[in-house]
């Protein structure tokens, strides 16, 4: 890893970094760095109405350059399930909508603390709701036709979602990208995961930020070790997309997103895992230009045209 890049992640796991005290900091640093997406004909703000009509669902949708293939991706995006939103998650969104050449939808769920379990999740999984609504007003013969994507806490909304789709017997879209996910719900030393401890301090996302996000998105630690917290927990894990999980080697969530990806094969389904070397925490955000970001989108895009 680069000395200099490896010095600035140091700098950024500063324990003086207080997740509970500073969310709101943060989300303020991210309105002002990222602002609003100048008009774009290549970009649509729509609304989805909750299910319980109590409020509307941003949904942002990315058009690409050259559309190259029908099925849509419904994206999730990180933030530990406290900070991000659609706006900070523009670029990246329309750089994955280019490099695949579909649709993307991105989700502005609502965030911890304000919006605690299972706000977030009963958001994304109505955002997936609407998607199939629109694919049955479109094509209703091919209902699975759609995929599921979401990076860290996003990914494991999405694996939640995925699980939920099935026990409702809703349709489950045909395959799932889940992006170095939040799988499990103890990220302390007693981890029974060695890329907490040997990642957990130096790389940016440390072991007391992971902890903070999980307590003040679940402070009930006891629905902490549920299945639509921790997928991983799930005793039935069958029955799932085919399913691309894609891990970053100085992650401290690197075993934990492989450890579910081992779990869905042994439940019989479709898996494919790829771990991207040198790599930390959250480069589906980097500059499209970036080495871990290029191998990634050529992972997902051969995962998602091959049959």
């Amino acid at each position: 890893m680069n000395p200099f890049f490896k010095l600035i992640l140091k700098l950024m796991s500063s324990p003086r970094i207080d997740i509970q005290e500073d969310y709101q900091g943060i989300r303020k640093f991210q309105r002002f760095f990222y602002g609003t997406p100048r008009n774009s004909y290549r970009v649509l703000d729509d609304q989805i109405r909750s299910e319980d009509g109590s409020h509307e669902i941003d949904v942002r949708i990315f058009q690409p350059k050259k559309l190259l293939h029908s099925e849509p991706i419904l994206y999730i995006h990180g933030g530990g399930w406290v900070i991000g939103d659609i706006d900070s998650y523009t670029k990246a969104c329309m750089n994955l909508a280019d490099a695949l050449g579909r649709e993307v939808y991105s989700i502005d769920y609502r965030l911890a603390p304000e919006h605690p379990y299972p706000a977030g999740l009963n958001d994304c999984f109505r955002a997936a709701e609407g998607l199939l609504e629109r694919l049955q007003f479109i094509d209703p013969n091919n209902l699975s036709k759609w995929i599921i994507m979401g990076d860290s806490a996003g990914g494991n909304l999405a694996a939640a979602v995925s699980l939920l789709l099935r026990d409702r017997g809703l349709t489950v879209p045909y395959k799932q990208v889940l992006l170095y996910p939040v799988t499990y719900w103890d990220h302390s030393e007693e981890s029974p995961f060695a890329s907490i401890r040997e990642n957990g301090y130096d790389y940016g996302l440390t072991i007391a930020k992971i902890q903070s996000y999980m307590e003040l998105y679940v402070p009930d630690e006891a629905e902490r070790k549920k299945a639509n917290v921790a997928p991983l927990m799930a005793e039935d894990l069958s029955n799932q997309p085919e399913t691309l999980v894609i891990t970053a080697e100085f992650d401290p969530l690197r075993d934990e997103g492989e450890a579910y990806a081992s779990a869905l094969f042994k439940a019989g389904n479709k898996v494919r895992l790829h771990r991207i070397n040198s790599a930390v925490h959250g480069f589906i955000t980097y500059p499209k230009f970036a080495t871990p970001l290029d191998e990634a989108y050529r992972i997902i895009d051969d995962f998602l045209t091959r049959a």
